[in-house]
């Protein structure tokens, strides 16, 4: 019999990406996980870190599921671009994205047994973006809320104004890399 699955995670486009791939299961968010700023940390090793740590707490809670924990960074000439705090800094960050490549790290961890066991994993992705305009940056963020996402951008809501390109998993830039995901899950 196989464990129950628990997204520990508020992130909708998560929970999109899992409901799309037809999983059952269930969601809790981890609340007061403090996440890991190190520098010292590459965005790789970072992601992987975060996603643990929100795993764990919610596996704490959960011990007879398999809970899937992720973390997602921007990042631009290796300097993370996380969540804008206010639409200033949002336009800034599209700014320094204009024109250029930038990678998408997320970081999976799969917990189970209360948090002793589990295993980590990250995918890359490289995205190419458009050059913008004040013009086309303040277009885009009429459209979209950036506060909630690493990076002042969605690429599923209306990634077609500012992205170029990308070469890798469309669902990690999302949020949740669903093509190593099932790989990891076994076919659930």
């Amino acid at each position: 019999m196989s464990r129950p699955l628990v997204l520990a995670s508020a992130s909708p486009r998560r929970v999109q990406l899992l409901r799309e791939a037809g999983h059952a299961f269930d969601v809790l968010a981890p609340h007061g996980v403090e996440e890991a700023h190190d520098p010292a940390l590459t965005p790789e090793a970072l992601t992987v870190e975060n996603a643990r740590r929100k795993a764990l707490a919610i596996a704490a809670q959960r011990p007879d599921a398999l809970v899937i924990g992720a973390d997602t960074l921007v990042y631009v000439d290796g300097l993370p671009l996380g969540k804008p705090a206010d639409l200033e800094e949002a336009a800034a960050m599209l700014r320094r994205l204009s024109g250029r490549a930038h990678e998408v790290c997320t970081g999976v961890f799969l917990a189970w047994d209360g948090g002793r066991a589990g295993r980590g994993f990250h995918v890359v992705t490289e995205v190419i973006f458009k050059t913008l305009s004040d013009e086309d940056i303040a277009a885009y963020h009429a459209r979209v809320d950036p506060l909630d996402k690493a990076g002042a951008y969605g690429i599923q809501e209306h990634g077609d104004r500012i992205i170029a390109g990308h070469e890798g998993s469309w669902t990690n830039v999302m949020g949740l890399p669903m093509e190593r995901l099932a790989e990891e899950l076994g076919g659930r």
